[in-house]
């Protein structure tokens, strides 16, 4: 009986911790789960993946589920430029990126050209699955002009 009172309280806790650690839709977590893998050369084709997990490592690391798109053979994220984890990366930093059950090492680099590119590219690839949502987006040049957004580049980190 004691252990039983011992270890539900103990179960319970160990369950909320990791639920509260794990990214659940817009509240970020800091577990990435998955399988580490080597980033291939060349991305496979993404265009039917619609979510991946980014963690940013920082004091406290960040995970966030977030839309990509791949644009010329490159994964690119947006995101809002007052959110967390895109200050978190600056203009450059090591992440974390899980795309399906595997966990990829990559640099995100801040993108400034092409940027109308990739962000029409984006929007093109989520508009008939998520049309209320992509509605509410600015325009890419309203976007630009107030500098409200900023894209990364998911690289392979150099040899």
């Amino acid at each position: 009986m004691k252990l039983f009172k011992i270890g539900v309280p103990i179960f319970a806790l160990t369950v909320a911790l990791i639920v509260i650690a794990a990214p659940i839709g817009p509240l970020p977590g800091f577990f990435i789960g998955g399988t580490p893998s080597e980033a291939p050369n060349n991305w496979p084709d993404t265009s039917a993946e619609h979510e991946i997990r980014l963690k940013v490592v920082d004091v406290l690391p960040r995970v966030v589920i977030i839309w990509m798109v791949e644009y010329n053979q490159e994964l690119y994220v947006v995101g809002a430029a007052d959110s967390g984890w895109v200050r978190m990366i600056g203009e450059s930093a090591p992440v974390k990126m899980r795309l399906n059950d595997s966990t990829y090492d990559l640099i995100a680099q801040r993108v400034t050209a092409d940027i109308e590119a990739i962000a029409t590219a984006y929007l093109d690839k989520y508009r008939a699955d998520y049309p209320d949502i992509i509605a509410n987006f600015p325009s890419v040049e309203e976007a630009e002009v107030s500098n409200s957004f900023r894209i990364f580049r998911l690289e392979k980190p150099a040899a």
